[in-house]
């Protein structure tokens, strides 16, 4: 049966993947670079910053300065408390959850700070407890299992007894690597539907996809 839910942030609680990007298409035409918020979250979804950073300097033969990462979080900040919204469903979708007993937390690769301001400006923060698990605090990034397994250890849960909810295949991939079941929210269809066996495109449908999983456990 699963315990403990581990919500992934950008683009699963929060639809905050294409304001990321967005202040990344406006930082990179400081360096003649061209490219639209919507091609890099095709591209890059769920990848590390600094290895989306470096991918982008090999491709146009730039150099980023010391400056870049500080004034493009700045940016970030500017553009989540002005248009940040939650992800479809999930207000409604955390109401439902908190009716059952079932822990739940975030375990993002993104900094605490941001994951903190982000759920806070959605309104969405109380429903964590200050359960906020980072990629940053721990040195691992998806793919790699380690940020869902610290998340685990620290919940008190087995592996083989969490549950996560991601957006991204890399974030699905580390669920499996770290032997967690996992759902995938996929609200506009972009990911192959081959890639994860649990799927929803509204996360008030978590619930009922949560309840066919733990009868299949039975």
């Amino acid at each position: 049966m699963i315990k403990c839910l581990i919500f992934d942030c950008d683009g699963t609680l929060v639809d905050s993947e294409y304001l990321c990007n967005l202040a990344l298409e406006i930082k990179l035409k400081q360096y003649k670079v061209d490219v639209s918020a919507s091609k890099l979250l095709e591209k890059y979804r769920g990848g590390k910053l600094s290895n989306i950073l470096k991918s982008l300097e090999g491709e146009h033969q730039i150099k980023f300065n010391d400056d870049f990462v500080p004034e493009y979080r700045r940016l970030v900040d500017e553009l989540f408390n002005s248009e940040l919204k939650p992800c479809l469903g999930v207000q409604e979708a955390l109401d439902d959850i908190s009716l059952i007993n079932i822990h739940k937390c975030v375990a993002s690769s993104g900094p605490v700070q941001k994951i903190n301001s982000a759920l806070r400006i959605t309104g969405l923060a109380h429903f964590f407890d200050g359960l906020i698990f980072s990629s940053y605090d721990v040195g691992s990034w998806k793919p790699e299992p380690g940020l869902f397994l610290h998340a685990a250890q620290n919940m008190g849960y087995a592996p083989s007894e969490c549950l996560v909810v991601e957006d991204s295949i890399v974030g699905i991939t580390a669920a499996k690597a770290a032997g967690m079941k996992s759902i995938l929210f996929d609200p506009y269809s972009i990911h192959d539907s081959k890639l994860c066996a649990h799927i929803i495109k509204d996360m008030r449908q978590l619930s009922d996809q949560l309840e066919v999983i733990d009868k299949s456990l039975v």
